[in-house]
């Protein structure tokens, strides 16, 4: 069957296209996504601007809308993109996220086109560029990450985004190669003689073929990265096994992985490699996970039907599902070359044949609703959080307030004496109040103590001193026995740190409880302890990096880490994936406890501005007659405005809640 064009009759998929359910494309998806977040912040920034206006805006409540806004501002949405060589990557990425350009962006010729690891990105502190790491850092026993802040390693090159040729000309350098003697490219772990090492093509002159750069970062202001689209563009398995972090650290925290497969060959034995090592190293890695059966092109040909070549596609995806252990809705067929093709000639025909739209969708379904879902979730929860916050605030203002009127109506026709042993008595109610207060102090030097044993416990010291005994396999041996064993130590130990955190957490807890109920009876505070932070997702993350390393470091990888410095690297990943998890526990639990003492040293305040408005209230009602029923009807009308204001707050508050579900459901 020749190639679909704008006056086919019959294009093969296009029958089956109209059983197919029509959606909104990913581009037009992440670019509502990005609205939608967009518009959620506007609302907050509206939120906390009149809640300043009302005097409302203490601490607690400023740590609250902060983290409603991080929950909204910070979520990024990752896309690898992972295949063995010739599968048509580049070619997807390009169909899928640059045919605006009328023309291909990423490299994706016949044979190897992504050399090294590549990431598309937004960040706005950058100017638009393309960042190079040399391939000579592998020869350096620094992880990726480490690489990462040392942005003068970098080579830079600058990028305009309304520039598609010089674009492309730019990406064609995470294409580029160098030649390297045997030894070099052996030193550099990728050229190995040994079984399951790494190899490549000798020249007449003894020299092979090695990327000239270890990783690539894109970063430009195209609309869909603006929005937060992150893209992974992996290169093919040996690569893949020659850089580590790939595979325990970067892939597994995407949030899909696109497995590029080619079609005509379905799933070849390197494919199935990479799949079963790389891609599906937990339990509920099938879930993010998507089969691309590209190039489904060179099934139409002259002597098939369309019925013809749809039942052998069908065939393919039930086949494919079957070897990787998915369900068949999760194993997409396409063609990336004719949807490129038919998105710049604006063809709708060979477009709905290469059925790029399917998988666009199934992105749309797993990738941007997915996201929309957990910031919505946060949100009626952080909502929630705030709702609360400013209830307890109107509720002891206006517990004061009624105190103070309580007080006054006893003084109706009280001489001055009687107002004077008010006052007294108040100046020594503050006095004890004071006295008082140091039992607070002494309450927050212990709540201090405990969350510095928290810093402890998860900072930087204590995880190198965690990491010295496996380091000293690393050095002991050049064959690095033991080293399995030494791993598995380490994360009993890093799974301990998880036990003693939580044991900390639920001493301080019950410490709080204790103490703010005695608070509560004795002053009428409403202090109150914001729900426990949970650890489990913390313990769950550093259980499954465990299986990921464990999983890297079997047999299969033991030629690869007796090459220098690849088992520090592999080390020196995993340090800094489980500093990046230790930072971002002890960044929720920090602002756990920042709510606890930003709600008592609102209460303090609080309590301290009645004590001063009950002495002007008495001095006022001394210094003029009518100073008594002033005072009480200024009362009644701060009592009324204090009910308006803790309703609206808890009307702006349930609107970003709402407003979120709605966009959500809107797009």
């Amino acid at each position: 069957m020749s190639e679909p064009s704008k006056g086919a009759q019959s294009v093969p998929g296009e029958s089956l296209r109209a059983e197919l359910p029509s959606g909104p494309s990913l581009n037009t998806e992440i670019e509502a996504f990005g609205h939608w977040r967009a518009d959620l912040l506007d609302l907050v920034s509206a939120l906390r601007r009149w809640i300043e206006e009302q005097g409302f805006l203490t601490p607690s409540v400023s740590d609250r809308l902060d983290r409603i806004d991080t929950q909204v501002r910070a979520n990024k949405v990752m896309v690898a993109f992972v295949a063995e060589f010739s599968r048509g990557k580049s070619e997807l990425i390009n169909a899928i996220f640059f045919a605006s350009y009328g023309r291909r962006i990423m490299p994706a010729s016949a044979g190897r086109t992504t050399m090294c690891p590549t990431e598309l990105g937004y960040d706005d502190q950058l100017p638009p560029c393309l960042l190079l790491l040399p391939i000579e850092t592998r020869l350096e026993p620094q992880a990726l990450m480490e690489w990462r802040m040392t942005p003068e390693k970098w080579i830079r090159i600058e990028l305009d985004a309304n520039d598609g040729e010089g674009l492309a000309t730019a990406m064609a350098k995470v294409s580029e190669v160098r030649k390297v003697s045997l030894q070099d490219a052996a030193a550099l772990g990728l050229w190995s003689t040994a079984e399951g090492g790494a190899t490549a093509p000798v020249d007449a002159d003894g020299l092979v073929e090695v990327p000239r750069w270890r990783h690539a970062v894109i970063n430009m202001a195209h609309p869909l990265l603006k929005q937060g689209l992150v893209i992974l563009d992996t290169p093919g398995l040996n690569a893949i096994g020659a850089e580590p972090e790939l595979t325990v650290n970067l892939i597994p925290q995407a949030q899909a992985a696109l497995f590029i497969l080619s079609a005509d060959a379905g799933v070849t034995k390197s494919d199935l490699d990479i799949w079963r090592n790389h891609l599906v190293v937990h339990e509920g890695d099938h879930n993010n996970r998507l089969a691309v059966l590209n190039k489904i092109d060179v099934l139409w040909d002259g002597l098939s039907t369309v019925q013809s070549v749809s039942a052998q596609i069908e065939q393919q995806r039930v086949s494919t599902a079957a070897t990787l252990g998915v369900s068949v809705d999760q194993v997409i067929p396409v063609s990336a070359q004719k949807g490129l093709l038919a998105k710049v000639r604006g063809d709708s025909k060979l477009l709905a044949a290469s059925r790029l739209g399917d998988l666009e969708q199934a992105l749309v379904e797993r990738l941007v609703h997915h996201r929309k879902e957990v910031i919505t979730n946060a949100l009626a929860a952080s909502a929630q959080d705030f709702e609360k916050e400013i209830a307890h605030l109107v509720m002891t203002r206006k517990r004061d307030l009624s105190e103070q009127a309580l007080e006054l109506k006893g003084l109706k026709g009280k001489n001055s004496l009687v107002i004077k042993q008010l006052r007294g008595r108040i100046e020594q109610e503050e006095k004890e109040f004071d006295g008082a207060r140091q039992r607070m102090l002494a309450l927050r030097s212990i709540h201090n103590k405990s969350q510095s044993k928290l810093a402890t416990i998860l900072g930087s010291e204590s995880l190198k001193k965690d990491f010295a005994a496996i380091r000293s396999v690393l050095t002991a041996s050049r064959f690095k026995i033991g080293l399995r064993t030494a791993y598995e130590d380490l994360f009993d130990r890093l799974e301990a740190i998880q036990g003693e955190v939580a044991d900390l957490q639920d001493e301080m807890t019950k410490m709080l409880h204790g103490t703010f109920r005695q608070l509560n009876s004795e002053f009428g505070f409403s202090l109150q302890i914001a729900e426990a932070v949970d650890l489990g997702k913390y313990r769950n993350e550093v259980q499954l990096v465990r299986t990921g390393y464990l999983k890297f470091i079997s047999l299969g990888n033991s030629f690869g880490l007796m090459q220098e410095n690849a088992a520090e690297k592999l080390l020196r990943a995993l340090y800094s994936r489980i500093r990046s998890i230790h930072d971002s526990e002890l960044s929720e639990l920090e602002a756990w406890n920042r709510f606890a003492a930003n709600g008592l040293d609102t209460q303090l305040r609080e309590k301290r501005r009645n004590y001063a408005r009950r002495i002007e209230a008495v001095e006022r009602i001394g210094d003029a007659a009518d100073g008594l029923g002033y005072r009480l009807d200024e009362i009644g009308v701060q009592e009324r405005l204090l009910d308006e204001l803790g309703a609206k707050a808890a009307t702006l508050a349930r609107t970003v809640h709402a407003t979120a579900a709605e966009m959500t459901a809107r797009h």
